[in-house]
């Protein structure tokens, strides 16, 4: 008798804590349900308002930013290299060839032929990058998308620096510095002269 007694207090204990349970999420669902509503932000959704601003902000200039350089490449190149849809693929295809990625950028390459972009234009627009390959900083995303870019739009360019030293001419040195003389080549070994026979 005492055990059945205690089986259904035990039962009834459970049944009260499960109740209690479910009551105090309800509870805590309808507090969380009247703050959203009471119109007084909770502290985190203050910044979560904030974000979405910034987010769109953001955006908005990408997307300015985007159609002026598409802009300027059909201004400047002439030909279908210059259309806004051959310049989104192939830039995004010199990218991602730049990053190694290159069962995406052949991806990317099958489209861009698709719409009749020139495949040689990639391949300036590469070599270009490769020429200033150590300026381009891989942890900012700015260095080699700008970099991408001007390349784009002009794949003859070359580096400051390779350009400076290739339209001076070496220039000779003033003052009491004196300019590097070739090193002398070793005098040859003198050959045995035969003694004078008797």
């Amino acid at each position: 008798m005492r055990q059945r007694v205690r089986q259904s207090r035990n039962a009834v204990l459970r049944q009260f804590a499960a109740t209690l349970a479910v009551s105090s999420l309800l509870a805590l669902a309808g507090l969380a349900g009247a703050s959203a509503q009471s119109g007084t932000p909770a502290p985190d959704q203050g910044k979560a308002a904030a974000q979405p601003a910034d987010a769109a902000a953001k955006d908005a200039a990408q997307n300015q930013r985007r159609t002026d350089e598409f802009a300027e490449a059909a201004q400047v190149i002439n030909g279908p290299a210059g259309n806004p849809e051959c310049v989104w693929l192939g830039r995004r295809v010199v990218r991602l060839m730049w990053r190694d990625d290159l069962d995406t950028a052949f991806r990317h390459l099958d489209l861009y032929d698709r719409f009749g972009c020139p495949g040689g234009h990639i391949q300036a627009a590469f070599r270009c990058l490769t020429r200033f390959g150590g300026q381009i900083d891989p942890k900012v995303a700015e260095t080699l998308d700008s970099r991408v870019h001007a390349c784009w739009i002009n794949p003859a360019s070359q580096p400051q620096q390779a350009a400076a030293a290739a339209s001076q001419p070496a220039a000779p040195t003033s003052g009491n510095a004196q300019a590097p003389q070739p090193a002398a080549s070793p005098a040859p070994a003198a050959s045995p002269t035969p003694a004078p026979q008797k």
